[in-house]
Protein backbone atom coordinates (compact mmCIF):
# COMPACT_ATOMS: atom_id res chain seq x y z
CA UNK A 1 0.00 0.00 0.00
CA UNK A 2 1.45 3.41 -0.94
CA UNK A 3 2.44 5.86 1.77
CA UNK A 4 -0.58 8.14 2.46
CA UNK A 5 1.48 11.33 2.30
CA UNK A 6 3.03 10.30 -1.00
CA UNK A 7 -0.37 9.31 -2.39
CA UNK A 8 -1.85 12.67 -1.40
CA UNK A 9 1.01 14.54 -3.05
CA UNK A 10 0.74 12.47 -6.21
CA UNK A 11 -3.01 13.06 -6.40
CA UNK A 12 -2.55 16.80 -5.85
CA UNK A 13 -0.13 16.92 -8.77
CA UNK A 14 -2.44 14.87 -10.97
CA UNK A 15 -5.43 17.10 -10.22
CA UNK A 16 -3.37 20.23 -10.84
CA UNK A 17 -2.56 18.82 -14.27
CA UNK A 18 -6.26 18.03 -14.76
CA UNK A 19 -7.21 21.61 -13.90
CA UNK A 20 -4.76 22.99 -16.45
CA UNK A 21 -6.06 20.47 -19.00
CA UNK A 22 -9.63 21.57 -18.27
CA UNK A 23 -8.74 25.18 -19.06
CA UNK A 24 -7.39 24.06 -22.43
CA UNK A 25 -10.32 21.74 -23.13
CA UNK A 26 -12.73 24.61 -22.53
CA UNK A 27 -11.16 26.52 -25.43
CA UNK A 28 -11.27 23.73 -28.03
CA UNK A 29 -13.35 24.45 -31.10
CA UNK A 30 -16.25 22.26 -32.09
CA UNK A 31 -14.28 21.15 -35.16
CA UNK A 32 -11.34 20.04 -33.01
CA UNK A 33 -13.56 18.08 -30.62
CA UNK A 34 -15.38 16.34 -33.46
CA UNK A 35 -12.09 15.53 -35.18
CA UNK A 36 -10.86 13.89 -31.99
CA UNK A 37 -14.09 11.91 -31.51
CA UNK A 38 -14.00 10.50 -35.03
CA UNK A 39 -10.32 9.65 -34.59
CA UNK A 40 -11.22 7.89 -31.34
CA UNK A 41 -13.85 5.83 -33.18
CA UNK A 42 -11.34 4.84 -35.87
CA UNK A 43 -8.76 3.88 -33.25
CA UNK A 44 -11.23 1.62 -31.44
CA UNK A 45 -11.62 -0.29 -34.69
CA UNK A 46 -7.85 -0.43 -35.18
CA UNK A 47 -7.31 -1.66 -31.62
CA UNK A 48 -10.28 -4.05 -31.56
CA UNK A 49 -8.09 -7.15 -31.32
CA UNK A 50 -6.04 -5.69 -28.46
CA UNK A 51 -9.21 -4.71 -26.61
CA UNK A 52 -10.75 -8.17 -26.97
CA UNK A 53 -7.50 -9.86 -25.94
CA UNK A 54 -7.17 -7.69 -22.83
CA UNK A 55 -10.80 -8.35 -21.94
CA UNK A 56 -10.28 -12.09 -22.33
CA UNK A 57 -7.52 -11.82 -19.69
CA UNK A 58 -9.95 -10.15 -17.31
CA UNK A 59 -12.71 -12.68 -18.01
CA UNK A 60 -10.35 -15.59 -17.43
CA UNK A 61 -9.10 -14.09 -14.15
CA UNK A 62 -12.62 -13.35 -12.89
CA UNK A 63 -14.41 -16.52 -13.96
CA UNK A 64 -16.19 -17.87 -10.90
CA UNK A 65 -15.13 -14.86 -8.84
CA UNK A 66 -17.94 -12.46 -9.80
CA UNK A 67 -21.71 -12.67 -9.66
CA UNK A 68 -23.31 -13.55 -13.02
CA UNK A 69 -24.55 -9.96 -13.31
CA UNK A 70 -21.10 -8.41 -12.82
CA UNK A 71 -19.45 -11.00 -15.06
CA UNK A 72 -21.90 -10.15 -17.82
CA UNK A 73 -21.08 -6.46 -17.41
CA UNK A 74 -17.36 -7.22 -17.60
CA UNK A 75 -17.57 -8.91 -20.99
CA UNK A 76 -16.51 -6.74 -23.93
CA UNK A 77 -18.07 -8.29 -27.01
CA UNK A 78 -17.70 -7.21 -30.62
CA UNK A 79 -21.29 -5.98 -30.44
CA UNK A 80 -20.38 -3.72 -27.50
CA UNK A 81 -17.34 -2.38 -29.36
CA UNK A 82 -19.53 -1.68 -32.39
CA UNK A 83 -21.94 0.22 -30.15
CA UNK A 84 -19.04 2.21 -28.68
CA UNK A 85 -17.77 3.15 -32.13
CA UNK A 86 -21.23 4.24 -33.21
CA UNK A 87 -21.65 6.16 -29.95
CA UNK A 88 -18.47 8.15 -30.60
CA UNK A 89 -19.69 9.01 -34.08
CA UNK A 90 -23.08 10.00 -32.68
CA UNK A 91 -21.50 12.31 -30.10
CA UNK A 92 -19.47 13.93 -32.87
CA UNK A 93 -22.72 14.62 -34.71
CA UNK A 94 -24.42 16.24 -31.74
CA UNK A 95 -24.48 20.02 -31.20
CA UNK A 96 -21.67 21.40 -29.07
CA UNK A 97 -23.14 22.14 -25.63
CA UNK A 98 -20.41 24.66 -24.81
CA UNK A 99 -21.03 28.31 -25.66
CA UNK A 100 -24.79 27.90 -26.05
CA UNK A 101 -26.54 31.10 -24.99
CA UNK A 102 -29.71 30.26 -23.05
CA UNK A 103 -30.66 33.78 -21.97
CA UNK A 104 -29.78 37.26 -23.19
CA UNK A 105 -31.14 40.45 -21.69
CA UNK A 106 -30.51 44.10 -22.52
CA UNK A 107 -30.22 45.77 -19.12
CA UNK A 108 -29.73 49.14 -20.76
CA UNK A 109 -28.39 50.55 -23.99
CA UNK A 110 -24.94 49.04 -24.48
CA UNK A 111 -25.28 46.81 -21.37
CA UNK A 112 -26.12 43.21 -22.30
CA UNK A 113 -26.27 40.19 -19.97
CA UNK A 114 -25.82 36.65 -21.38
CA UNK A 115 -26.17 33.24 -19.75
CA UNK A 116 -23.65 30.97 -21.47
CA UNK A 117 -23.09 27.21 -21.13
CA UNK A 118 -19.56 26.32 -20.01
CA UNK A 119 -17.79 23.09 -18.97
CA UNK A 120 -17.98 22.08 -15.32
CA UNK A 121 -14.20 21.59 -15.15
CA UNK A 122 -12.52 18.65 -13.41
CA UNK A 123 -14.70 15.58 -12.89
CA UNK A 124 -13.89 12.48 -10.85
CA UNK A 125 -15.62 9.24 -11.84
CA UNK A 126 -15.55 5.77 -10.31
CA UNK A 127 -17.30 2.79 -11.85
CA UNK A 128 -17.51 -0.96 -11.36
CA UNK A 129 -16.82 -3.85 -13.70
CA UNK A 130 -17.90 -2.41 -17.09
CA UNK A 131 -14.85 -1.52 -19.22
CA UNK A 132 -17.03 -0.18 -22.05
CA UNK A 133 -17.80 2.74 -19.76
CA UNK A 134 -14.29 4.13 -20.43
CA UNK A 135 -14.85 5.38 -24.00
CA UNK A 136 -18.41 6.41 -23.14
CA UNK A 137 -17.12 8.64 -20.37
CA UNK A 138 -14.28 10.02 -22.46
CA UNK A 139 -16.47 10.83 -25.45
CA UNK A 140 -18.82 12.98 -23.37
CA UNK A 141 -15.99 14.56 -21.39
CA UNK A 142 -14.26 15.50 -24.63
CA UNK A 143 -17.28 16.99 -26.39
CA UNK A 144 -18.30 18.95 -23.29
CA UNK A 145 -14.81 20.39 -22.86
CA UNK A 146 -14.04 18.94 -19.42
CA UNK A 147 -11.17 16.94 -17.92
CA UNK A 148 -11.60 13.69 -15.99
CA UNK A 149 -9.76 11.52 -13.49
CA UNK A 150 -11.47 8.16 -13.24
CA UNK A 151 -11.11 4.75 -11.67
CA UNK A 152 -12.49 1.53 -13.08
CA UNK A 153 -13.04 -1.75 -11.33
CA UNK A 154 -9.93 -3.79 -10.63
CA UNK A 155 -11.67 -6.78 -12.24
CA UNK A 156 -11.41 -4.88 -15.57
CA UNK A 157 -7.75 -3.91 -15.08
CA UNK A 158 -6.45 -5.21 -18.42
CA UNK A 159 -9.45 -3.93 -20.38
CA UNK A 160 -9.20 -0.45 -18.87
CA UNK A 161 -5.48 -0.32 -19.60
CA UNK A 162 -6.14 -1.31 -23.21
CA UNK A 163 -8.62 1.53 -23.60
CA UNK A 164 -6.05 3.96 -22.20
CA UNK A 165 -3.56 2.80 -24.82
CA UNK A 166 -6.14 3.88 -27.35
CA UNK A 167 -6.30 7.28 -25.60
CA UNK A 168 -2.52 7.58 -25.82
CA UNK A 169 -2.76 6.95 -29.56
CA UNK A 170 -5.56 9.53 -29.78
CA UNK A 171 -3.48 12.17 -27.99
CA UNK A 172 -0.62 11.52 -30.42
CA UNK A 173 -2.96 11.84 -33.40
CA UNK A 174 -4.65 15.00 -32.03
CA UNK A 175 -1.89 17.15 -30.46
CA UNK A 176 -4.37 19.88 -29.57
CA UNK A 177 -5.65 17.59 -26.78
CA UNK A 178 -3.83 18.20 -23.48
CA UNK A 179 -2.34 14.91 -22.27
CA UNK A 180 -3.99 15.13 -18.85
CA UNK A 181 -7.56 15.56 -20.14
CA UNK A 182 -8.34 11.91 -19.35
CA UNK A 183 -6.40 10.15 -16.59
CA UNK A 184 -6.95 6.67 -15.17
CA UNK A 185 -6.11 5.68 -11.61
CA UNK A 186 -6.10 2.05 -10.53
CA UNK A 187 -6.44 1.88 -6.76
CA UNK A 188 -9.19 2.55 -4.25
CA UNK A 189 -6.69 4.46 -2.12
CA UNK A 190 -5.99 6.85 -4.98
CA UNK A 191 -9.66 7.56 -5.54
CA UNK A 192 -10.19 7.98 -1.82
CA UNK A 193 -7.42 10.57 -1.89
CA UNK A 194 -9.17 12.33 -4.78
CA UNK A 195 -12.34 12.66 -2.69
CA UNK A 196 -10.45 14.82 -0.20
CA UNK A 197 -9.66 17.49 -2.81
CA UNK A 198 -12.93 19.41 -2.83
CA UNK A 199 -10.98 22.49 -3.95
CA UNK A 200 -9.60 20.73 -7.05
CA UNK A 201 -12.51 18.53 -8.22
CA UNK A 202 -15.82 20.06 -9.30
CA UNK A 203 -18.06 16.98 -9.51
CA UNK A 204 -17.89 13.29 -8.62
CA UNK A 205 -19.91 10.65 -10.46
CA UNK A 206 -20.07 7.12 -9.01
CA UNK A 207 -21.40 4.41 -11.33
CA UNK A 208 -22.09 1.17 -9.56
CA UNK A 209 -23.82 -0.40 -6.59
CA UNK A 210 -25.85 1.33 -3.93
CA UNK A 211 -23.01 0.63 -1.52
CA UNK A 212 -20.49 2.37 -3.78
CA UNK A 213 -22.67 5.45 -4.24
CA UNK A 214 -23.39 5.75 -0.53
CA UNK A 215 -19.70 5.36 0.33
CA UNK A 216 -18.72 8.13 -2.08
CA UNK A 217 -21.45 10.48 -0.83
CA UNK A 218 -20.35 9.94 2.77
CA UNK A 219 -16.66 10.42 2.04
CA UNK A 220 -16.52 13.77 0.25
CA UNK A 221 -17.57 17.42 0.28
CA UNK A 222 -17.52 17.43 -3.54
CA UNK A 223 -20.97 17.48 -5.19
CA UNK A 224 -21.98 13.92 -6.18
CA UNK A 225 -24.18 12.97 -9.13
CA UNK A 226 -25.50 9.44 -9.27
CA UNK A 227 -28.18 6.91 -8.48
CA UNK A 228 -28.25 4.47 -5.60
CA UNK A 229 -30.45 1.66 -6.95
CA UNK A 230 -32.24 0.57 -10.09
CA UNK A 231 -35.51 -0.76 -8.66
CA UNK A 232 -37.64 -0.40 -11.79
CA UNK A 233 -41.35 -1.20 -12.06
CA UNK A 234 -43.80 -2.06 -14.81
CA UNK A 235 -47.51 -1.71 -14.04
CA UNK A 236 -50.13 -3.47 -16.18
CA UNK A 237 -53.23 -1.27 -15.95
CA UNK A 238 -56.82 -2.48 -16.05
CA UNK A 239 -57.18 -1.05 -19.56
CA UNK A 240 -54.24 -3.04 -20.95
CA UNK A 241 -54.79 -5.96 -23.28
CA UNK A 242 -53.51 -8.50 -20.78
CA UNK A 243 -53.84 -11.41 -23.21
CA UNK A 244 -51.87 -9.66 -25.94
CA UNK A 245 -48.46 -11.12 -26.88
CA UNK A 246 -47.22 -7.54 -27.09
CA UNK A 247 -47.95 -6.97 -23.40
CA UNK A 248 -45.98 -10.06 -22.37
CA UNK A 249 -43.17 -9.13 -24.78
CA UNK A 250 -42.85 -5.74 -23.04
CA UNK A 251 -42.58 -7.40 -19.65
CA UNK A 252 -40.02 -9.96 -20.79
CA UNK A 253 -37.93 -7.42 -22.69
CA UNK A 254 -37.81 -5.18 -19.63
CA UNK A 255 -36.69 -8.10 -17.46
CA UNK A 256 -34.64 -10.33 -19.72
CA UNK A 257 -33.02 -8.24 -22.45
CA UNK A 258 -30.14 -7.40 -20.06
CA UNK A 259 -31.11 -8.30 -16.48
CA UNK A 260 -27.86 -6.96 -15.00
CA UNK A 261 -28.59 -3.41 -16.16
CA UNK A 262 -29.85 -0.79 -13.74
CA UNK A 263 -32.88 -0.14 -15.97
CA UNK A 264 -34.05 -3.77 -15.99
CA UNK A 265 -37.46 -4.57 -14.53
CA UNK A 266 -37.42 -5.81 -10.92
CA UNK A 267 -41.05 -5.57 -9.75
CA UNK A 268 -44.13 -6.22 -11.87
CA UNK A 269 -47.39 -4.67 -10.66
CA UNK A 270 -50.58 -6.21 -12.03
CA UNK A 271 -53.98 -4.59 -11.74
CA UNK A 272 -56.48 -6.87 -9.99
CA UNK A 273 -58.86 -6.44 -12.93
CA UNK A 274 -56.48 -8.28 -15.29
CA UNK A 275 -54.60 -10.54 -12.87
CA UNK A 276 -56.57 -13.72 -13.70
CA UNK A 277 -55.74 -13.26 -17.39
CA UNK A 278 -52.16 -12.04 -17.17
CA UNK A 279 -50.60 -14.10 -14.39
CA UNK A 280 -50.94 -17.60 -15.98
CA UNK A 281 -49.41 -16.17 -19.18
CA UNK A 282 -46.66 -14.60 -17.11
CA UNK A 283 -45.81 -17.94 -15.49
CA UNK A 284 -45.50 -19.61 -18.90
CA UNK A 285 -43.32 -16.81 -20.27
CA UNK A 286 -41.17 -16.77 -17.13
CA UNK A 287 -40.62 -20.53 -17.29
CA UNK A 288 -39.64 -20.26 -20.94
CA UNK A 289 -37.18 -17.44 -20.22
CA UNK A 290 -35.76 -18.88 -17.00
CA UNK A 291 -37.19 -16.13 -14.80
CA UNK A 292 -37.83 -16.94 -11.13
CA UNK A 293 -41.00 -15.28 -9.82
CA UNK A 294 -41.68 -14.17 -6.26
CA UNK A 295 -45.31 -13.23 -5.62
CA UNK A 296 -47.59 -11.57 -3.11
CA UNK A 297 -50.42 -13.63 -1.63
CA UNK A 298 -52.82 -12.60 -4.39
CA UNK A 299 -50.27 -13.60 -7.02
CA UNK A 300 -49.73 -16.97 -5.31
CA UNK A 301 -53.47 -17.56 -5.36
CA UNK A 302 -53.33 -17.55 -9.16
CA UNK A 303 -49.86 -19.02 -9.76
CA UNK A 304 -49.19 -22.20 -7.77
CA UNK A 305 -45.75 -23.07 -6.48
CA UNK A 306 -43.93 -19.77 -6.66
CA UNK A 307 -41.89 -18.38 -3.79
CA UNK A 308 -43.67 -15.83 -1.59
CA UNK A 309 -42.45 -12.28 -1.88
CA UNK A 310 -41.23 -10.75 1.37
CA UNK A 311 -41.19 -7.07 2.31
CA UNK A 312 -37.49 -6.97 1.41
CA UNK A 313 -38.26 -8.03 -2.16
CA UNK A 314 -40.04 -4.77 -2.91
CA UNK A 315 -36.77 -3.00 -1.99
CA UNK A 316 -34.51 -5.33 -3.99
CA UNK A 317 -32.61 -4.77 -7.22
CA UNK A 318 -31.98 -8.37 -8.24
CA UNK A 319 -29.76 -7.76 -11.25
CA UNK A 320 -30.57 -11.26 -12.52
CA UNK A 321 -33.49 -13.36 -13.77
CA UNK A 322 -35.58 -12.90 -10.62
CA UNK A 323 -38.72 -10.75 -10.51
CA UNK A 324 -41.18 -9.91 -7.76
CA UNK A 325 -44.88 -9.68 -8.65
CA UNK A 326 -47.64 -7.85 -6.81
CA UNK A 327 -51.36 -7.57 -7.55
CA UNK A 328 -52.62 -4.05 -6.83
CA UNK A 329 -56.16 -2.76 -6.55
CA UNK A 330 -55.92 0.12 -8.99
CA UNK A 331 -53.79 2.86 -10.55
CA UNK A 332 -53.51 4.84 -7.31
CA UNK A 333 -52.20 1.77 -5.48
CA UNK A 334 -49.63 1.13 -8.21
CA UNK A 335 -48.38 4.72 -8.08
CA UNK A 336 -48.21 4.61 -4.27
CA UNK A 337 -46.20 1.37 -4.37
CA UNK A 338 -43.72 2.77 -6.89
CA UNK A 339 -43.21 6.03 -5.01
CA UNK A 340 -42.77 4.11 -1.75
CA UNK A 341 -40.46 1.29 -2.85
CA UNK A 342 -38.92 2.52 -6.08
CA UNK A 343 -35.52 4.14 -6.53
CA UNK A 344 -36.84 6.95 -8.77
CA UNK A 345 -34.99 5.46 -11.74
CA UNK A 346 -37.36 4.15 -14.44
CA UNK A 347 -40.97 3.02 -14.24
CA UNK A 348 -43.54 2.08 -16.90
CA UNK A 349 -47.28 1.69 -17.33
CA UNK A 350 -48.86 -0.62 -19.90
CA UNK A 351 -52.29 0.74 -20.73
CA UNK A 352 -54.73 1.83 -23.41
CA UNK A 353 -56.47 4.46 -21.27
CA UNK A 354 -54.90 7.83 -22.12
CA UNK A 355 -56.06 9.45 -18.88
CA UNK A 356 -54.48 6.65 -16.83
CA UNK A 357 -51.21 7.07 -18.72
CA UNK A 358 -51.21 10.82 -18.12
CA UNK A 359 -51.88 10.35 -14.41
CA UNK A 360 -49.08 7.77 -14.14
CA UNK A 361 -46.65 10.07 -15.99
CA UNK A 362 -47.52 13.01 -13.76
CA UNK A 363 -47.55 11.28 -10.37
CA UNK A 364 -44.73 8.74 -10.54
CA UNK A 365 -41.70 10.49 -9.09
CA UNK A 366 -38.94 8.98 -11.24
CA UNK A 367 -36.25 10.26 -13.56
CA UNK A 368 -37.74 8.32 -16.50
CA UNK A 369 -41.44 7.44 -16.74
CA UNK A 370 -42.70 5.42 -19.72
CA UNK A 371 -45.98 4.33 -21.23
CA UNK A 372 -46.05 1.15 -23.30
CA UNK A 373 -42.28 0.94 -23.73
CA UNK A 374 -39.62 -1.29 -22.20
CA UNK A 375 -37.79 0.08 -19.18
CA UNK A 376 -34.57 -0.80 -20.99
CA UNK A 377 -34.98 2.32 -23.14
CA UNK A 378 -33.68 4.42 -20.21
CA UNK A 379 -30.21 4.83 -21.64
CA UNK A 380 -28.19 7.75 -22.95
CA UNK A 381 -27.36 6.01 -26.23
CA UNK A 382 -31.01 5.14 -26.87
CA UNK A 383 -32.09 8.65 -25.88
CA UNK A 384 -29.83 10.02 -28.62
CA UNK A 385 -27.14 11.40 -26.31
CA UNK A 386 -24.47 9.28 -28.03
CA UNK A 387 -23.56 7.81 -24.65
CA UNK A 388 -24.17 8.53 -21.00
CA UNK A 389 -21.91 9.57 -18.18
CA UNK A 390 -24.24 7.82 -15.75
CA UNK A 391 -27.80 7.79 -14.46
CA UNK A 392 -28.94 10.36 -11.93
CA UNK A 393 -31.96 10.06 -9.68
CA UNK A 394 -31.25 13.46 -8.14
CA UNK A 395 -33.48 16.48 -8.65
CA UNK A 396 -30.72 19.04 -9.05
CA UNK A 397 -28.56 19.84 -12.07
CA UNK A 398 -29.17 16.63 -14.03
CA UNK A 399 -31.67 13.76 -13.89
CA UNK A 400 -32.06 10.44 -15.72
CA UNK A 401 -29.46 9.33 -18.28
CA UNK A 402 -26.84 12.08 -18.14
CA UNK A 403 -25.35 13.13 -21.44
CA UNK A 404 -23.39 16.22 -22.29
CA UNK A 405 -26.03 18.58 -20.91
CA UNK A 406 -25.25 17.19 -17.47
CA UNK A 407 -21.56 18.04 -17.91
CA UNK A 408 -22.00 21.74 -18.52
CA UNK A 409 -22.99 24.50 -16.18
CA UNK A 410 -23.36 28.17 -17.02
CA UNK A 411 -21.84 31.53 -16.33
CA UNK A 412 -23.25 35.02 -16.69
CA UNK A 413 -21.36 37.35 -18.99
CA UNK A 414 -22.05 41.08 -18.92
CA UNK A 415 -20.88 43.37 -21.73
CA UNK A 416 -20.97 47.09 -21.07
CA UNK A 417 -19.35 50.37 -22.06
CA UNK A 418 -18.16 51.85 -18.79
CA UNK A 419 -21.53 51.45 -17.10
CA UNK A 420 -21.64 52.36 -13.38
CA UNK A 421 -24.02 51.03 -10.72
CA UNK A 422 -24.07 54.53 -9.23
CA UNK A 423 -26.07 55.71 -12.25
CA UNK A 424 -28.85 53.23 -11.40
CA UNK A 425 -29.17 54.12 -7.69
CA UNK A 426 -29.67 57.21 -5.55
CA UNK A 427 -32.46 59.78 -5.64
CA UNK A 428 -32.88 59.83 -9.44
CA UNK A 429 -31.83 56.35 -10.58
CA UNK A 430 -31.68 55.50 -14.23
CA UNK A 431 -34.21 52.73 -14.96
CA UNK A 432 -33.19 49.32 -16.28
CA UNK A 433 -34.70 48.16 -19.59
CA UNK A 434 -34.58 44.40 -18.79
CA UNK A 435 -35.43 43.70 -22.42
CA UNK A 436 -35.16 40.04 -23.55
CA UNK A 437 -33.07 39.63 -26.70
Amino acid sequence: MPDPATLTQTMAEMLTQSRQAAYTMATLTTAQKNEALLAFAALLETHRSDLRSANDQDLKAQEGQLSPALFQRLKLSDAKINTLIQGLKDVAGLPDPVGRVTLQTKLDEGLVLSKVAVPIGVIGIVFESRPDVVPQILSLILKSGNAVVFKGGREAHHSNAAFMRVVDALNARCPFLPKAWGQLIDSRQAFQALLDFHDKVDLVIPRGSNQLVQQVMAATKIPVLGHADGICHLYVHASADAASPETMALIMDSKCQYPAACNALETLLVDAAVAQTLLPLLKAAADESGVTLKGCSKTQAVIDGIEPAQEADWHTEYGDLTMSVKVVDDLAAAIAHINTYGSHHTDCIVARDEQAMEQFMAQVDSASVFANASTRFADGFRYGFGAEIGISTAKTHARGPVGMDGLVIYKYQLHGHGHLVADYSGDTPKPFLHQPL
